[in-house]
């Protein structure tokens, strides 16, 4: 008689010295503001509170949502009403053809792209430890569609 188990143990980074900086049961709602208005995100994979979940890719989520329309080259503005706010950014831009890029975040903000198209994002947010390196506490993807005129 053969037996075997497997045990596999995952976590977010988050020890007894972290416990209580992140708080509620999911990460926080984002939006992002083009042109002094708000328009909602979608919450996709995230790590927070010792909690994983991974759901499917920005492109496959917004199926079928209405696209934000923006001009080329708007300001797109990452906001979030949260303490501690996120400190470590990435925003990964797909188009429909599959090509993705990885965009440069500054002040929580990209430039959308100066050409016509409909374009995809996952803006990814992570809350390192200030002290230990590498640490994580917490990570999230808000996923939301643009569309270039």
């Amino acid at each position: 008689m053969f037996i075997c188990i497997l045990v596999l143990l995952a976590g977010c980074g988050q020890d007894a010295s972290t416990a209580g900086v992140l708080t509620g049961q999911e990460p926080p709602k984002a939006d992002i503001r083009v042109d002094g208005q708000l328009h909602e995100t979608k919450l996709g994979s995230y790590c927070w509170t010792a909690r994983c979940v991974d759901t499917i890719g920005a492109d496959e989520q917004l199926k079928g949502e209405e696209p934000v329309k923006v001009s080329h080259g708007a300001k797109v503005e990452f906001v979030m009403d949260y303490k501690p706010l996120p400190n470590k950014f990435n925003v990964l831009q797909m188009k429909e053809d599959g090509k993705h890029t990885e965009l440069h975040v500054a002040d929580h903000s990209f430039q959308a792209p100066i050409e016509k198209g409909v374009y995809y994002y996952s803006f990814g947010v992570w809350w390192m430890d200030s002290t230990r390196e590498n640490v994580v506490h917490g990570d999230a993807f808000y996923h939301f569609v643009l569309e270039v005129a």
